[in-house]
């Protein structure tokens, strides 16, 4: 099974009120009476990363002894959250139902509407598209911070090409492949024939897009069925022992090394159906422990309610091996130098 990943909390599209922590960090609050910070010492906090995971997690950052999956949350104030774009594409389409932040949903509706599946993703790939990109240049940025770190893989279940640029910012030379998720999508014999496929290195690191790209339209995973063909397509490969999905160099990102999910929330169908099905499919992805960075819960509800569903949370994920550091991924980051010592 995986390395027991880190995740990094991703931002629901939920307005949230902003206030200082006792730490000097940004607490955000939801609606109503104002939760206090988590951090607070009456109540026994929900499993922190401590002092011998973030001393494990530098280390393996440093040695390049790490996987890092990067979700829409790795994004956020750059592109919309997966619930503001839903719901921006449900006021478009005409969606007519309550759950109108589901975007798989949604575009589900959008596909029966139009009759036309690569139709209905040119118009949301148009959507992201037309954002800037984050500026690479600042030191908290999530992805210009993992592209400092000689690490050989990154995956990704973002359509954008944000990992890509930031390397290449960072002067490295990345690679990049989609995954080949249905029959229509071809392998990259080219690519993965090659050493830069095979055996891909920090400075020539591969990115690998397991839920398609920007720049190809029909190759992302957008709708309900394209989720189904998606885990169906994992699942056969699995049982046949194939690598066309995953080819050798993402096996083995997947298996030989530590995962850090930075973007992703442990509340999300899309995570926990990607994370549910590679387990699944891919033997031995638990064998390391992983790193997730995650939103406390958005509740509109008492603070003890917030900490009870964190330890719920918790003790659901920790069957996956998965320490949790509960916060944005900026908060991550900040961290993360903080403890390293470096702020550029």
């Amino acid at each position: 099974m995986f390395a027991a990943p880190l995740l990094c909390g991703e931002p629901d599209g939920v307005p949230f009120r902003e206030g200082a922590g006792r730490t000097g960090g940004t607490v955000r609050h939801r609606g109503g009476d104002p939760f206090r910070p988590l951090h607070d010492e009456a109540v026994p906090y929900v499993h922190e990363m401590g002092e011998a995971e973030w001393e494990r997690l530098i280390h393996q950052l440093r040695t390049g002894d790490c996987t890092p999956f990067l979700g829409s949350g790795a994004c956020a104030g750059v592109l919309p959250t997966g619930t503001v774009l839903s719901r921006r594409m449900a006021r478009k389409w005409g969606y007519p139902y309550d759950d109108d932040h589901e975007l798989p949903r949604v575009a589900q509706f959008a596909v029966m509407r139009y009759g036309d599946a690569v139709y209905v993703k040119k118009l949301v790939c148009d959507e992201l598209g037309a954002a800037e990109a984050p500026d690479f240049r600042d030191p908290l940025e999530p992805h210009r911070l993992l592209s400092e770190f000689p690490l050989p893989v990154y995956l990704t279940t973002n359509y954008d090409d944000f990992v890509v640029r930031s390397l290449r910012a960072a002067g490295k030379d990345p690679n990049t492949a989609v995954c080949p998720w249905n029959e229509g999508m071809d392998y990259d014999e080219r690519l993965f024939g090659s050493q830069e496929g095979w055996n891909p290195r920090p400075q020539t690191p591969l990115v690998y897009h397991l839920h398609g790209s920007l720049h190809d339209p029909a190759s992302i995973v957008l709708a309900e069925d394209d989720y189904l063909e998606f885990l169906t397509s994992l699942a056969v490969e699995g049982i046949g022992g194939g690598r066309r999905m995953l080819p050798t160099a993402i096996l083995a990102a997947l298996t030989r090394r530590p995962l850090l999910f930075v973007g992703y929330s442990l509340q999300d169908w899309t995570f926990r159906v990607l994370f549910r099905g590679l387990l699944r499919a891919v033997p031995g992805i638990n064998r390391r422990r992983h790193v997730s960075v995650q939103l406390a819960p958005s509740l509109n509800t008492t603070r003890a309610d917030v900490l009870e569903v964190q330890r719920q949370l918790a003790r659901y994920h920790e069957n996956w091996r998965i320490s949790i550091f509960w916060g944005s991924a900026e908060d991550f980051c900040t961290e993360l130098r903080r403890r390293m010592g470096t702020t550029s």
